[in-house]
């Protein structure tokens, strides 16, 4: 008796590793690793990761030859390469999570521009934000949220218009 081939294989928790298609069956969810943009990325990665440790080799071949500070960056480098891949493995990670979460690149707003329209922003399930309507009464009383609260409104009035001129709003 011959067992059917799996379409796909799958984790054990379900998600499915090699055939992983979005709602729409259109694409496998990790194509866009592949466009022009992200090969960018990846090509900056590896380099700055081997350049990373190019350095440090680099200075533990000074710390060797006397200099003693060089031994400090001769164990810093090489912690750097480790922390850029990190954040690289971060990075991809959360562009699936977004793209699972099913806002697609298109559609979604930036904060900036969804303060400019008066729309709400598309966030990824699970991050929400909160505004809140009235201040708490307690706080009414409170002399030093009172000045606080004054010294912020000054420094906006000081800052408002602030970057006009160099492009920064």
């Amino acid at each position: 008796m011959a067992h059917p081939l799996p379409t796909a294989i799958t984790t054990p928790r379900g998600r499915d590793t090699l055939d992983d298609m979005d709602s729409r069956g259109s694409a496998p969810g990790w194509r866009f690793l592949i466009t022009p943009r992200w090969l960018g990325w990846h090509l900056l990665m590896v380099v700055a990761f081997w350049g990373m440790l190019w350095l440090g080799d680099w200075q533990l071949h000074r710390a060797l030859g006397g200099n003693a500070l060089s031994w400090a960056y001769t164990f810093e480098w090489p912690l750097f390469a480790g922390f850029s891949v990190v954040f690289w493995a971060k990075t991809i990670r959360d562009e699936f999570r977004i793209r699972r979460a099913g806002v697609a690149t298109g559609e979604a707003l930036t904060a900036a521009e969804a303060a400019k329209s008066g729309e709400q922003a598309v966030l990824p399930t699970g991050i929400g934000i909160q505004q809140v309507e009235e201040p708490d009464p307690e706080d009414a009383d409170d002399v030093e949220l009172a000045k606080y609260n004054a010294y912020l409104a000054r420094l906006n009035a000081e800052v408002k218009g602030h970057g006009k001129w160099h492009g920064l709003r």
